[in-house]
């Protein structure tokens, strides 16, 4: 299991890889594995932001779903594209990651956010990230229902 450290900074280039992606479409794909030598030395780094940037951009459009329903009186096209990226990773870590913990990747995403955007987006980016996971938790809940009813 990597280090949090190690998570940290997969999360980084994860979050700037999707930002490619979002610019570039799937014509970065082929360039990450560069992109990802390039600015990290470590292979656990390396093969964690693989990993996750492959999983938001086979997953997009669940995780816009996600945002475009939780970031209420918002456009996803109108939010800049590095809160978009930090909210990408997050959903899809929330939804598809069950290994890290919840407030993990909200901590992280905020992180993120303070680090790599405008002073308003931390408040932002945990307010959605909040709506998201109450949102997932309720899908959670209510499948579990329906799993008994059956």
């Amino acid at each position: 299991m990597p280090s949090t450290d190690r998570r940290t900074m997969a999360r980084e280039l994860t979050m700037q890889a999707v930002c490619q992606m979002d610019v570039q479409g799937e014509a970065a794909l082929p360039m990450l594995d560069r992109f990802f030598i390039e600015n990290s030395d470590d292979p656990e780094v390396r093969k964690l932001a693989q990993k996750w940037s492959k999983g938001v951009w086979q997953s997009m459009k669940e995780c816009d779903a996600l945002i475009t329903e939780a970031a209420v009186k918002w456009e996803l096209s109108r939010l800049n594209q590095v809160d978009r990226s930090i909210l990408r990773l997050g959903a899809y870590q929330l939804k598809y990651c069950p290994d890290i913990p919840e407030k993990v990747v909200i901590n992280e995403a905020i992180e993120l956010a303070k680090k790599y955007s405008s002073e308003s987006s931390p408040a932002f980016v945990n307010g959605v990230m909040d709506a998201i996971l109450k949102k997932l938790k309720k899908n959670s809940s209510k499948e579990s229902e329906n799993k008994c009813e059956k």
